[in-house]
């Protein structure tokens, strides 16, 4: 059964982790380096050892106050870290240091986008938190009904970003997700990798009918790795509540566990209620207190955001609103494409060969722009030979094809390759004058009306040459020699 869009709404909040990349831990100076030998980035302060004191990471508060000035937050003032009490066996303390009744952040907003329809979507707080460790659960490494600890995340920086329940839709939180993404990356405070666990997001939803103002009972969705996972995990879970209200029975609040390889959720545990995590101040961390000319600071260091920097593409290149949108979907794309830009001075061509072949390559390789093997400098120096006529651009794809694994200038594999164009008038026009030679029934049938012809001559000339003739001066020469 679908939700009836006649008879239901699901209403949606999201809870977002964001595990920071500083260098070290949140309240300790062990490493916090993603993949390491486990159990080897530890001390007594992440294990929860008596008598230990843990340490405030300055760098983690920082990267905390730039994401809620990125998100329209109010930054607090007085800040309170917290004990949130439950037992994981993957956290050695028994409570995990948080925030609770002063979050860093609050009362923020974003906007996005779903069918040509905008939605302002309300974050509700930002707040900072250390993260639990992992536990192994894979046959491989353990007996069945056995599990290992790898203590090494344990105490990793999160900041937890929580919306109002604002959204209706899956499609909306899957594009409220690419946004917060988007952010932490343009920022470069998480890498927004969902797979490996540093950017992760639980749903709140519930469904309700239209036009009540109450809300219906709400499940928790978690284990959702990927944007796709997010979207379809709430689109079963709104169809499974709807199907159990159609039917006269109730939705049980509890916390479920995606499955994306069947396409279903299970019930993993009945929801705790916040009261049940006894939060009390860390009696051992001092209150943060945030001076309004560091906040200042910080919105100085802000980079330019991804709206802001689409619309000024399109202001300042003329670029079309998909074309620009694509090109600063990530902070590091824009980059090369305005340093590509500054080089050439194209910025069409250049938007070109980004969005077509150069975007190919990245997906292709499954690799990301920093990745990619030809820098700005020699990428530009192939698009000033397009430009300048040297090459054709069928000649320009074959170069860029080399440049991906050879250190040569595109200059440098032109010649090598015998690629240059022929521009010279006489040389074209002789080739031209022996192409009409060879189809004098073309060209008849040309200066009787079929006017279409002019690409197979074109096509013609350019076999002849190998494809070395300049195809604007090929087709100029044939005009005027078949016009009567």
């Amino acid at each position: 059964m679908t939700i009836s869009e006649d008879k239901y709404e699901a209403v949606i909040g999201l809870e977002v982790h964001a595990q920071l990349s500083t260098i070290t831990k949140i309240f300790c100076g062990c490493s916090a380096r993603f993949g390491a030998e486990p159990n080897s980035q530890t001390c007594p302060v992440c294990l929860g050892m008596p008598g230990v004191l843990p340490v405030l990471n300055e760098k983690a508060v920082e990267f905390a106050i730039k994401m809620g000035l990125a998100t329209n937050c109010t930054i607090s003032e007085h800040n309170v870290f917290a004990r949130k009490n439950y037992f994981y066996p993957d956290l050695p303390k028994g409570y995990q240091i948080s925030q609770f009744e002063h979050p860093i952040c609050k009362n923020g907003r974003v906007e996005v986008e779903t069918d040509g329809e905008k939605h302002t979507i309300r974050i509700n707080r930002i707040h900072l938190e250390e993260d639990a460790g992992k536990s192994v659960h894979d046959e491989d490494f353990v007996d069945a009904g056995s599990s290992l600890v790898d203590l090494n995340r344990c105490g990793t920086p999160l900041i937890e970003i929580v919306t109002e329940p604002d959204l209706r839709t899956p499609q909306q939180a899957h594009a409220y997700l690419s946004l917060i993404r988007q952010l932490v990356r343009y920022l470069r405070i998480c890498d927004g990798n969902m797979e490996q666990g540093s950017l992760r997001c639980d749903a709140n939803v519930s469904v309700r009918r239209k036009g009540e103002t109450e809300l219906g009972t709400k499940t928790e969705l978690k284990n959702m790795n990927s944007l796709r996972n997010v979207e379809n995990a709430l689109t079963y879970e709104i169809q499974r509540q709807v199907s159990l209200l159609e039917s006269g029975r109730t939705v049980e609040q509890a916390t479920l566990l995606w499955d994306p390889s069947s396409g279903t959720a299970q019930i993993m545990r009945v929801k705790e209620e916040a009261h049940d995590y006894r939060y009390f101040p860390d009696p051992d961390l001092v209150r943060l207190e945030i001076a309004e000319d560091y906040v200042r600071q910080l919105k100085k260091m802000l980079p330019e955001l991804p709206a802001v920097r689409r619309q000024r593409f399109m202001d300042q290149y003329g670029l079309p609103e998909y074309d620009a949108e694509i090109l600063t979907s990530s902070r590091e794309l824009a980059d090369y494409y305005e340093q590509t830009v500054k080089i050439i001075n194209d910025a069409k061509l250049v938007s070109n060969w980004v969005l077509g072949d150069v975007l190919r390559v990245l997906n292709d390789k499954k690799i990301e722009i920093k990745e990619f093997p030809i820098s700005e400098i020699r990428f530009a120096e192939l698009l000033k030979l397009i430009r300048e006529g040297k090459i054709s651009s069928s000649a320009a794809k074959k170069v860029f094809d080399v440049l991906l694994t050879s250190d040569k200038s595109a200059d440098v594999i032109v010649k090598e390759m015998g690629l240059i164009q022929v521009s010279d008038d006489s040389a074209i026009e002789s080739m031209v004058k022996e192409v009409l030679a060879e189809y004098p029934d073309e060209v008849n049938a040309y200066k009787n009306g079929k006017t279409g012809l002019i690409g197979f001559f074109v096509g013609q000339v350019m076999r002849k040459s190998a494809g070395k003739a300049n195809p604007k001066i090929v087709n100029s020469i044939l005009l005027r020699l078949l016009s009567p």
